[in-house]
């Protein structure tokens, strides 16, 4: 089975490449919020809708109008960012119609806009590597040039898009590939739920606890001291975009450390399991703010505030995101699963009550006298749900 998988490398740069590297990510946002004043303007003067195709059309027009500016760069890169607007525009449209919150699509100032498409290995982008001389690899941009890549691990596949992502100082491209020939791992003969929390990162059926690193709440202290520093300082200030910087570096670090551990944690689940179950989390609903109204105003918001940010610190939606991806291509197989009263149901008899758990970490049925530590109980509790629900998927 082949998949389709992205691989990130780290670019590497000249002093003149990376300013180029600005000006081209400049242009098209520059190019993305002038195609976003033409819709607006066209929809609230004439009530006119504009689309991609008519956009993409004027294209042409723009770039011999600006030989020194738009024309410097790939004709499929400037679509591919005319696409993303038609993008958010449809999304917007979905919410609309599902009776969500909105959003309308907002112009990008900068700083907000960190990333250009090439849509087409070839079409103004060439990926130049040579798999047994990792030092030679390149990515040949139209309008750059030539910039060095820090390939850190072979390209499987076949490269269809090529993308360029700015981090802070760092530049990155990206390489969606596709026919990336899936490796799947040996069989095991087991499996495990997943009972995803705060104490603990994940609780296992078979009462391995992984601990939550708490990645934001060890560099609270450092961020707070260079967001204070950031609001003393003088919008437009010298001073100001270094610390904008500084603030931007530390989110980035805490960033990077929960993907790696993301990424440890998700391979040493595939390799021991060939069934994971977990619970089906909905984390925005989870986080939502208590606060409330004025006429209505909600309860412990200071509390129910500080656990929303230990939630987002233990990035559940981060790992459950790259447990899928590789547990897809290890031929494994991941089951999610309500997680209604698994926290509260006893596994031995059955019964179901607010009074089993004692505590954050203590179980004990109120009806048959079973204690357990909490987690283990429910990841328990968890497996055996996503065991039924693939017993009865395979008997339908």
């Amino acid at each position: 089975m082949d998949v389709r998988r992205s691989f990130k490398f780290l670019l590497r740069p000249t002093a003149k490449q990376a300013a180029a590297l600005a000006a081209c990510l400049e242009d098209h946002r520059q190019l993305y919020n002038a195609a976003l004043e033409h819709r607006r303007i066209a929809f609230r003067r004439a009530g006119v809708s504009i689309r991609y195709g008519e956009q993409s059309g004027e294209l042409t027009h723009i770039r011999a109008d600006d030989p020194d500016g738009q024309a410097r760069w790939s004709f499929s890169s400037q679509q591919s960012t005319l696409r993303r607007l038609d993008k958010a525009f449809r999304a917007f449209f979905t919410r609309v119609g599902k009776g969500r919150t909105p959003g309308f699509p907002r112009f990008k100032g900068k700083g907000w806009f960190n990333s250009v498409e090439w849509p087409k290995d070839g079409d103004g982008c060439r990926w130049d590597s040579q798999p047994e001389h990792p030092a030679a690899t390149y990515v040949r941009l139209r309008g750059i040039g030539q910039v060095r890549v820090h390939r850190h691990r072979r390209v499987l596949g076949t490269v269809k898009t090529i993308s360029v992502k700015r981090e802070g100082p760092r530049w990155y491209v990206v390489l969606s590939c596709d026919d990336v020939p899936a490796a799947p791992l040996p069989a095991t003969g087991a499996a495990a739920g997943l009972d995803m929390g705060v104490a603990s990162l994940i609780t296992t059926s078979d009462g391995e606890h992984v601990t939550n690193p708490r990645h934001l709440a060890a560099t609270a202290g450092r961020l707070a001291a260079a967001q204070q520093d950031l609001a003393r300082k003088r919008r437009g200030s010298k001073r100001r975009r270094k610390t904008v910087a500084r603030v931007a570096a530390l989110h980035l670090k805490v960033r990077r450390q929960r993907l790696d551990g993301a990424h440890k944690t998700a391979l040493a689940l595939v390799r021991a399991y060939d069934v994971i179950v977990h619970e089906n989390l909905r984390i925005a609903n989870m986080t939502r703010c208590a606060s409330g109204t004025i006429q209505a105003p909600g309860r412990k918001v200071a509390q129910k505030s500080g656990l929303n940010r230990s939630i987002l610190d233990a990035g559940w939606g981060v790992f459950l995101t790259i447990l899928a991806h590789k547990a897809e291509s290890a031929g494994r197989e991941l089951i999610a699963v309500d997680p209604r009263n698994t926290s509260r149901t006893c596994p031995h008899c059955g019964h179901s009550a607010k009074e089993n758990r004692l505590t954050q970490a203590t179980f004990r049925c109120t009806a048959c006298g079973h204690t357990a530590h909490a987690d283990v109980n429910a990841a328990t509790n968890i497996l055996r749900a996503g065991l039924a629900l693939r017993q009865a998927a395979e008997a339908a």
